[in-house]
């Protein structure tokens, strides 16, 4: 895939999961993706329904208000992506109840594709900076 492709479909599977548009969030995927958020419960998913279920847990719990996109690079089908962002925890985050506080936190992805799809997702983000911000008094 060329540079512009992997980035149009990120931005459209990014801009599906922050307006808690799961079907468009895993519209993307091929149907054997790995999807892997690093450290959370149940990663790495294998297959569209697994990454499906994380999706309707995390719009559950969390609505994104501001994706900045810090960096991006690129090697062969690979897109890797830094990014900081805004949301509100409108359930919990990393088990910890989120009673609608906003918290901003770094984020990483390493994105692959095959076939014009996404084919494996890898995630992690800072959750030192998460704990910190729904934890503080």
């Amino acid at each position: 895939m060329e540079q512009h492709e992997m980035v149009a479909l990120v931005e459209r599977h990014l801009k599906a999961e922050g307006t808690g548009d799961v079907e468009g969030a895993v519209g993307v995927y091929t149907e054997d993706v790995v999807h892997d958020a690093v450290g959370f419960p149940g990663s790495p998913r294998t297959g569209k329904q697994a990454a499906r279920e994380f999706y309707a847990f995390l719009t559950a719990n969390f609505r994104t208000e501001k994706e900045e996109p810090l960096h991006r690079w690129f090697a062969g089908d690979t897109m890797l992506l830094e990014q900081r962002m805004t949301g509100t925890v409108v359930g919990q985050m990393l088990g910890i109840p989120g009673d609608g506080r906003r918290v901003t936190f770094g984020i990483f992805h390493v994105f692959e594709f095959a076939g014009g799809l996404i084919s494996r997702e890898q995630v992690w983000i800072d959750s030192g900076a998460i704990v910190a911000q729904l934890t503080a008094h």
